[in-house]
């Protein structure tokens, strides 16, 4: 291969990534996955090891580059950064992204296949496929989880989504890259020797076609309904923690809230009172008892800090991402999945203070232990999450057991009006599908909405401005396959894929030894 050619394979490699994104929301393009996937297959199916981590690294660079570039916002707008600072961090991100998440999958892929001699189209489109799904699964926990941009939020709104409660997102990926790899197998294979790839590819078209039975099985059950109302304050992120504004905040949501008290159950978004816990105690009683005297119950976001004595009786101060319920409603909990400079900032004491960014407010929180109390109201229990956390997939349905409503809060300020808050309320909606169950998700300024036990969106409230959800969510029991077995059938078969493609290869190296020795 010529230099030129080479570097064209490259520059379309990048491209191919590039136009990932464009699956997801707000773009909503499906297809453009099966496209941008196929290309990527293309591109390395029989390239050197060191060609394939080239083009790995530089597919990786053209997803996370144009599908997460709503860092660019948060870093700039609300970190201090200036513009080249803002776009070197975000490429540094990009690049970091690239080289951990996507970058090893095309190297693994390239190894294996030199390693077992795997040859024909099809056995490389089962290794590429089962390899994509298991990265994607790494994605899920790999330096605390960035499941961002699988490609089985793109199925949402096709029929092909009533897999999901079965075997969730992962193997909505799963069934994507199959597609997208042998498709471009039974392309490029001579037609003498294209059955194999056909058949496979023609297994992997019934998944497709099972999807429509599939979808009138109801796995879950309702036991009953509850009045709500989420409460959108669109508070400025830079007026969010200003002392000086602490007060307009409470007014507020106090003035929103006014006329909602007669519903069952009132929420309040992430972080509502930008006050401490041991600051807020008269507000918190006050909001209480007017909760209590109209029978409602109310659910909010807010800071928490406790304090306990260590083993030198020294006082130990920690802080939480925090969820309280007030009025008739029980319990607290403490966000578990934190996000990186956001909530915590990774090697602290070297990176804290070297920029504004690393020092923003709220990024010194610990994380909450996996064994806390559901929330309760009257008529349900609730299993809560906070922000970031409804990104991952089986962490989101563990949670979800024993309960029989979602509830979200979330504040996608930070990340302005770009793609970000699409893509994030995309996986959002993917949760109520994988669990059957209702969620209602309350946030700043938006995406406020309720979505039903099929993911679909039944109420919403505009964008960037105060406002109230009102409606009714069904309380549901029951669980979900996914529920109960969560991604490891899907792990299970992406390993079983990979083991094929080395087996069939093996064997067909053999019977090709046995017949030259035979014509020797």
């Amino acid at each position: 291969m010529n230099k030129k050619t080479l570097y064209h394979g490259h520059l379309a490699t990048l491209l191919a990534g590039s136009l990932f994104p464009l699956g997801f929301s707000p773009f909503n393009i499906w297809p453009a996955l099966i496209v941008a996937t196929a290309a990527g297959f293309a591109l390395t199916r029989c390239e050197t090891v060191k060609t394939a981590t080239v083009r790995g690294l530089l597919f990786g660079f053209g997803l996370f580059g144009t599908g997460t570039s709503w860092v660019y916002v948060s870093i700039h707008n609300f970190g201090a950064a200036s513009v080249p600072l803002a776009g070197l961090l975000t490429a540094l991100f990009v690049m970091l992204l690239a080289s951990l998440l996507v970058m090893p999958l095309f190297y693994l892929y390239a190894k294996l296949k030199n390693r077992f001699s795997i040859q024909t189209p099809w056995q490389q489109a089962l290794l590429f496929a089962g390899l994509w799904t298991l990265f994607e699964w790494v994605r899920s926990w790999l330096l605390t989880g960035f499941p961002w941009l699988l490609q089985g939020y793109s199925l949402l709104d096709t029929p092909i989504q009533s897999w999901a409660p079965v075997v969730g997102v992962f193997g909505l990926s799963l069934l994507m890259a199959t597609t997208a790899a042998l498709m471009t197998a039974a392309i490029v294979t001579e037609r003498a020797k294209r059955n194999p790839p056909l058949i496979a590819l023609s297994i992997t078209l019934l998944f497709w076609i099972a999807s429509v039975p599939l979808g009138k099985i109801q796995w879950t059950q309702p036991t009953g309904e509850i009045s709500f109302s989420a409460v959108q304050g669109n508070i400025p992120q830079l007026l969010k923690w200003d002392p000086d504004y602490v007060q307009e905040t409470l007014n507020t949501y106090y003035t929103l809230s006014e006329k909602e008290w007669s519903q069952e159950l009132i929420i309040w978004p992430e972080n509502a009172i930008p006050l401490f816990y041991s600051q807020a105690r008269s507000v918190l009683n006050r909001l209480d008892r007017k909760a209590a005297e109209n029978n409602s119950a109310l659910i909010l976001g807010l800071p928490i800090d406790e304090r306990s004595k260590s083993t030198h009786s020294l006082v130990d101060e920690k802080y939480y991402n925090g969820i309280v319920a007030k009025g008739l409603g029980e319990g607290r909990y403490y966000k578990q999945k934190l996000v990186p400079f956001g909530e915590y900032v990774p090697l602290e004491s070297t990176l804290r203070g070297l920029i504004s960014f690393f020092n923003l407010p709220m990024s010194a929180f610990s994380a909450g232990n996996s064994s806390q109390e559901k929330l309760r109201i009257p008529n349900a229990v609730i299993t809560t999450y906070i922000c970031y956390e409804v990104v991952y997939p089986d962490f989101a349905a563990r949670q979800a057991k024993d309960s029989g409503l979602l509830i979200t809060i979330s504040n996608d300020t930070w990340f302005g009006k770009s793609i970000g808050p699409e893509q994030h309320f995309q996986m959002a909606r993917m949760r109520s599908l994988e669990t059957g169950r209702y969620m209602i998700r309350a946030t700043n300024d938006g995406i406020s909405a309720l979505i039903d036990d099929k993911g679909q969106v039944i109420e919403s409230i505009e964008r960037f401005k105060p406002g109230v959800l009102r409606g009714t969510a069904e309380v549901m029991k029951g669980n979900t396959p996914f529920m109960l077995l969560g991604s490891w059938p899907v792990i299970f078969l992406s390993l079983l894929m990979i083991v094929v493609a080395g087996f069939s290869a093996r064997r067909s190296a053999s019977r090709r030894l046995t017949e030259n020795s035979v014509r020797a």
